[in-house]
């Protein structure tokens, strides 16, 4: 991360701290408040381990993935005679060609 974006990143917290700190003032000590505190330590303690060490930058825009064809004719139904239809509401339903 470049020097803007950890400042950037900094500018956000702090203003997630204050809301987090009128949340407090409005409900007290309030368990889902006290988490949202604790995940904004969490992120506190990510960031500065983020600045302090950062990981080695990302060289390559996306990895390339195969590309899989799917045809669109009708495949063998046989191979599907027998089979559970788990999950879609026809249990006992016998299989027909």
């Amino acid at each position: 991360m470049a020097p803007t974006e950890f400042n950037e990143l900094h500018q956000t917290l702090g203003q997630l701290r204050q809301c987090i700190g009128t949340l407090r003032s409005q409900y007290g000590d309030a368990r889902s408040v006290r988490r949202l505190a604790n995940d904004l330590d969490r992120l506190d303690i990510d960031v500065a381990e983020l600045e302090e060490s950062p990981p080695p930058k990302v060289t390559s825009s996306a990895p390339k993935r195969d590309v899989i064809y799917v045809p669109d004719n009708k495949s063998d139904e046989s191979a599907w005679l027998g089979a559970q239809d788990e999950g879609l509401g026809f249990h006992s339903r016998e299989r027909t060609k």
